[in-house]
Order: C-alpha cells, then sequence, then structure tokens
C-alpha cells in the first residue's frame, strides 16, 4: 500500500541516508573477523559422541587412567594368495618387534608386553598374520598422520606377493578423519554453487542473486567463527560434522529468508515509487514472520541441550548461532543492501509501477488454489492418504549401523576388518573391553565363563585399573556381538567399579540414549513450534492443524526415505541420531513455510474474508514457498559430498520432507483445510473482511 507507514526501524534500515551504513558497516566487520578472528579449538576427547553415564562411557572415562591409554590400537594384518611362506613370516615377524620396540619408545612402555600377547599371530589357514601395533597420537590429525606414515612403511617393507593393511580403532578413527579432510570447502563450494544456480533460475536475472548470495555466504562464514568460538567459551563439544551441517543450515534458513523479502520488495515495488519506500514496506510486512520462523528454529535447535550425547548439545548451539546470525543478516543487511541499487538489479525482469502484483496474477499457484477451491475436502482425503502410505515405511525402520556401514566408499580399514574375519575370529578387529577396579583375575574368571566367545585376557594394567578384551566369535555389529556385550555385563555386574566399553557396547547405549532423547526431546520441540504459532496466529484451531501436519510430513519423509535407502542405496539401517535430527530439522524449518502462508492468508482475510484470503495467499507466496523449499532440499542433499552414511541419511531424509512439504503440504493440504473449515481455520480468532469484500 502507497500509503502505508512503515516502523521506523525499517525506514532506518532502508532510508536514503542510512542504507549504505546499515549495509556496508556489518559486512565489514563480519569480513574482518573472518580474516583475522580463527575460528574456535576443541581438543576432541574419547567420549564427545557418547551418551553421558552410559556404561561404555564410564568405561573410557576409567580406562584413561591406564598408564598406557594415550595409545591406541592398529591391527596389521598381512595377506597372501596362498599361504605365507616361513621367511614371509619371519620378515613380517621382524617388522612387527621393530614397530613394537618404536611404539614403546614412544610411549614409555615395553612394546611387546603392552597387549600380553606374542608379537605376531599367523592364523591356522596359514594365509594371514596379524600384529597389535600401538599408535600414540596427540591429536586426531597427528593419529591420521601416524597410521598414514604406518601404511606407507609397511607397504615399503612388505614381502613380495604379500599384501598389507591396517585396520583397528585407531585406523578407523583415522579414515574418519580424512573423510572430512577439506570437507568445510567443499561443502562450502557445493553449497554455494547449488544456492547460486538456483537463485539465478528463480530470479531470472544475471545481477540479482549475487546480492543474496554475497550477504549469506559472508553470513556463513562469519557464524562458523562465532559459533565455534562459543563453543570454545562454553566446553562443549563438537566434531568434524558441525562446522559443515552449520554452514548448510545457514545457507538453506538464510536464502529462505531472503526469497520471501526479495519477493514481496518486488511487489511493493510495482505499486510505489521510491525503492526506499518500496523496502520499508517490504521489510516490515515480513518481519514479524522471519522473526517468528527464526525464532521457533533456533528455540528448537536450543533443545539439544537435552540430548546425552556431547557433540549433539554443540551441535544445536552452534546451529543455534547461525541461525541468529543467518536471521540477522536477512533482516537488516540484505534489505539495506537491496536498495543501494536501483530497479535495474532485477534486470531483464524489473518491475515498473502498475505492473500485476503477485497475489492478482494468474501464476500456477493461483490455479493450484481454484482447483483446491473446487474440492477442498477432496484434496484433504487425498493428500492425507498419500502421506499415510508413505508414513507406514517408517514401521519397518532400523536402526544402529554396523561398523561397516559407515562410510559410502569402504576405506581400507572396513576391507582390511572383513579379510581379517575370514582367518581369525571376528571380534578380533574390535574387542569387547572391561574396564575394572575390582580384582582382574577373579573379572577375567568370571568373563571367560561367557558364551561365544573365542578369548578374553588381561591387556593393560596400572594405577588399580585394568583392561580385558574379551574377543567375541561374532562380526562387529551384529546381534550376535551384542549379545556377547549383553552377557559380559552381567557377568560382571557383581564387581564394584567395572564398565565395559568397545565398539559394540558404545552402538548398544548410543541407541538406547538415542530413544531417551528422542522421548525427551521430541515432545519439547513440538511444543515449541505450537507454542510459536499460538502466539503468531492467536488461535488455536490452526497452529493445532499446522503442528499436526508438520509430524504427517516427517513421518512421510521417513518412510519414503527408508525405502529408498533399502530400495536404492542399499542401506541396511538407519544411523541411531539421525530420527532426531531429521525431526528437528523438518519441524523446525518446516514451521517457516507455515508461517510464511498463514501469515499472508491472515492478512489477506481481514481484507478478502477466509476462503479469498487463504487463495490470496497461496497465490502470493506459493511461488516463494516453492522456491525456498527446492533450495533448502536441494542445499541439505550437499551433505552427501561427504561419504559418510549418517550425513547421506540426514540430507536425504530433509531433502524428501521439505519437498513433500513445500510442493504438498503446505501449498495443497493447507489451503484445502483453510478452505473446508473456514472461519473456524482460525478459531477463536475473528477474521473478518472489510464490508466492501464480505460475501
Amino acid at each position: 500500500m502507497p500509503g502505508h507507514q512503515s516502523p521506523a526501524p525499517a525506514r532506518f534500515v532502508t532510508g536514503r541516508r542510512t542504507a549504505w551504513l546499515v549495509a556496508i558497516v556489518p559486512l565489514l566487520l563480519a569480513v574482518l573477523a573472518i580474516g583475522f578472528l580463527p575460528e574456535g579449538e576443541h581438543d576432541a576427547k574419547a567420549t564427545d559422541t557418547l551418551p553421558k553415564g552410559a556404561d561404555s562411557t564410564l568405561a573410557v572415562q576409567l580406562a584413561e587412567q591406564l598408564p598406557d591409554d594415550d595409545a591406541q590400537v592398529a591391527l596389521v594384518l598381512w595377506t597372501a594368495d596362498g599361504k605365507l611362506s616361513q621367511s614371509d613370516v619371519e620378515a613380517v615377524t621382524k617388522q612387527t618387534t621393530a614397530l613394537l620396540e618404536q611404539a614403546g619408545e614412544q610411549s614409555g612402555t615395553q612394546g611387546g608386553d603392552q597387549q600380553g600377547g606374542p608379537p605376531l599371530m599367523v592364523s591356522d589357514d596359514g594365509t594371514a598374520a596379524l600384529a597389535v601395533v600401538p599408535v600414540v597420537a596427540s591429536s586426531n590429525t597427528d593419529n591420521i598422520d601416524k597410521i598414514e606414515d604406518l601404511r606407507d612403511q609397511l607397504r615399503a617393507d612388505a614381502p613380495d606377493g604379500v599384501e598389507v593393511q591396517v585396520t583397528g580403532p585407531a585406523a578407523i578413527q583415522a579414515d574418519i578423519g580424512q573423510v572430512f579432510d577439506g570437507a568445510d570447502l567443499r561443502l562450502l563450494l557445493s553449497t554455494a554453487a547449488i544456492v547460486a544456480i538456483l537463485l539465478i533460475i528463480t530470479y531470472r536475472s544475471p545481477v540479482l542473486w549475487l546480492v543474496p548470495l554475497t550477504v549469506v555466504g559472508i553470513a556463513d562464514r562469519f557464524a562458523a567463527i562465532i559459533a565455534t568460538n562459543v563453543l570454545e567459551l562454553t566446553g562443549l563439544a563438537w566434531d568434524e560434522s558441525t562446522v559443515g551441517i552449520l554452514s548448510v543450515l545457514v545457507f538453506g534458513a538464510g536464502t529462505d529468508y531472503a526469497l520471501l523479502l526479495i519477493s514481496r520488495y518486488r511487489d511493493e515495488l510495482r505499486t510505489t515509487e521510491s525503492r526506499h519506500v518500496a523496502m520499508a514496506h517490504a521489510l516490515s510486512r515480513t518481519f514479524e514472520a522471519v522473526l517468528a520462523s527464526s525464532t521457533t528454529v533456533v528455540l528448537g535447535l536450543l533443545t539439544l541441550l537435552l540430548s546425552a550425547i556431547p557433540t549433539t548439545r554443540g551441535l544445536g548451539v552452534a546451529c543455534a548461532v547461525g541461525v541468529l546470525i543467518a536471521a540477522t543478516f536477512a533482516l537488516v543487511v540484505l534489505p539495506a543492501a537491496l536498495v543501494l541499487f536501483g530497479r535495474w538489479v532485477f534486470w531483464p525482469r524489473v518491475p515498473r509501477v502498475g505492473d500485476t502484483v503477485l497475489v492478482d496474477s494468474n501464476s500456477i499457484w493461483h490455479r493450484v488454489g481454484n482447483a483446491v477451491a473446487r474440492r477442498p475436502r477432496t484434496f484433504v482425503v487425498a493428500t492425507i492418504a498419500g502421506l499415510a502410505v508413505l508414513a507406514s515405511g517408517t514401521f519397518s525402520i532400523s536402526t544402529g549401523l554396523d561398523p561397516a556401514d559407515q562410510f559410502l566408499q569402504e576405506p581400507e580399514a572396513i576391507t582390511a576388518a572383513q579379510r581379517l574375519a575370514e582367518s581369525f575370529p571376528a571380534g578380533t578387529t574390535d574387542p569387547v573391553q572391561v574396564i575394572t577396579r575390582a580384582d582382574p583375575e577373579k573379572v577375567l574368571a568370571a568373563v571367560e565363563k561367557v558364551d561365544d566367545t573365542t578369548s578374553a585376557r588381561i591387556t593393560a594394567s596400572g594405577d588399580g585399573v585394568a583392561r580385558i578384551d574379551v574377543v567375541p566369535d561374532a562380526a562387529p555389529g551384529s546381534d550376535a556381538a551384542a549379545a556377547v556385550v549383553t552377557d559380559v555385563r552381567s557377568a560382571v555386574t557383581d564387581f564394584d567399579d567395572t564398565h565395559v566399553g568397545g565398539g559394540d557396547a558404545e552402538a548398544i547405549d548410543e541407541g538406547d540414549y538415542a530413544a531417551s532423547d528422542r522421548l525427551m526431546i521430541l515432545p519439547l520441540i513440538l511444543l515449541l513450534v505450537l507454542g510459536a504459532l499460538l502466539l503468531l496466529l492467536r488461535s488455536i484451531v490452526a497452529p493445532l492443524l499446522l503442528v499436526a501436519t508438520v509430524v504427517a510430513t516427517y513421518a512421510a519423509a521417513m518412510g519414503a526415505s527408508w525405502w529408498l535407502f533399502q530400495s536404492v542405496f542399499g542401506f541396511e539401517a538407519m544411523d541411531s541420531g539421525v530420527p532426531l535430527l531429521a525431526f528437528l530439522f523438518l519441524v523446525a524449518l518446516g514451521v517457516d513455510y507455515n508461517i510464511f502462508l498463514c501469515t499472508r492468508a491472515r492478512e489477506e482475510a481481514a481484507e478478502h474474508g477466509t476462503r479469498a484470503g487463504m487463495l490470496r495467499a497461496l497465490t502470493a507466496t506459493g511461488g516463494v514457498i516453492t522456491s525456498a523449499g527446492v533450495l533448502l532440499a536441494a542445499v541439505f542433499a550437499v551433505l552427501g559430498v561427504l561419504p559418510l552414511v549418517v550425513l547421506a541419511q540426514l540430507g536425504a531424509i530433509i531433502f524428501v520432507g521439505v519437498l513433500l512439504d513445500t510442493l504438498v503440504v503446505r501449498t495443497v493440504l493447507v489451503p484445502a483445510l483453510a478452505l473446508t473449515l473456514g472461519e473456524t481455520f482460525w478459531w477463536p480468532r475473528k477474521v473478518r473482511a472489510t464490508p466492501e469484500h464480505r460475501a
């Protein structure tokens, strides 16, 4: 409306004399911070990804008191097509002795005594030999370097015709670390490229896309620095994936807010001569929606502070900081930056005063709205039935990834572990570890009675703490290996200060605590979203229906994605942490589109009534919601550039969920529900049309 007086803050941000200040100063400060302020640092701990208070976590904490705890274990495997010759065995024995002596010098122990067994084990079939080598590393980066040096040294000295590979906990950790080597740059470039392409397609302008992309890109790098420093100052843990997920979220949310603002700005330019006044109008009309949606997302992310997993708590805080920065840049810096340019920035589709505004256009979403209006009940039933069919896949979801299933591209540590299981007991690569302050001989006697194990021995002791390695006769990650963990825990339950760890024990605990997190955090997220909608819309029926549609979208996305995982990608299970994070991102981000649509519908209903108001809102926002949804889905799909299954699964679920939300739920189901219920949709609030528009 040309006569609409915008609030003073909006006029200040977009004013002729102040816009350059509002745009340039924050961008310069952010660039200076990016250039001179380093990202926060974090010394990774073995317990960062383990549930607080879990038995396996307590085992790790107790094991830290062992004299040799600075060393992780690498398993060196030599194999031949046929049997290893006597000279081959002698050669690899000499290699093993040298490696153990070298490890002993680094750790201050006698290398051959550390594991309490022979330096080299030859398999019964004679085709493989195995050595257990400690790797002393001061950090994850150091561990990667040590494993690479070890592999290079072993291959250089291996006998002719003998293949050598390195696996075990130290090697697996190194291979995971290498997945993230350069990951931040790859994710940044991939995300920026996708955002740029989709913005060009959306705006059909060779110039306009540069403004929001530049603002959001600077916000992303600034958010990474601020968020990691906040984590460092608060002592919260984070891992290699935290900054990557943060970057994807900042780009996705920031660009969504930018799309909403620019869409409204373009419309205002069709009714207002001054671009400064037009932007002030656009900002004042989008501010409430963006503020409400970003606040809801931030509060939802902060619920992760209740998680038992330290890195999950860190992820929640980091992403909350990122969304705050993204929203601030979208509501303050972007409007000011855009008005520094003339209308020509929209070239070749430059909006002129007198052009048809979006809400009165005959767009595809106007036609969709008319189709829904003719038979709203049919659309309600059809879309709910479709979502229910997709959601039925959730009943067959299996959670908990085996160690061999963690990677999209199988690294050497996994390949070697699979080959090792052909010649040695499968559990050799990851034994069950019993850490105790009790009499180790008595504890050993108890665990030796556990069925389905091949060996149990004391492998380290000192300072009143002992470690007993129990080798299951089952592959790590299998049900049989999990059963051994349960039996070992039962066998040592009467010993004080005795805990059971190892990969399978950790996986069991992570699954149990992940389920507990979901039971506690998921309802809280829903309450926060519902509360935000109740405050924003000041009604009861609409918020309850909107929350129900968000939950239905999540269930449908989970079910559909599970079918994709099994039939297309070949994933046998879903990571235990994925359902919680997928719920958070889909529900918290999905509320954005609810808010964008319903705030516009409320605005239009005040003049045109509920029926016409919802159809006009769909016409006005359908395009921007679709564009924002497609962009957000594509941005999260970028997580697939990292060869970790957990990130690929998270990205795929959000991709499917956001597309369902924007293409079906928000643009068909919600309008159909509103048209079916009429004024009841806003109950108990009264949304009345002005007299000239009342039916």
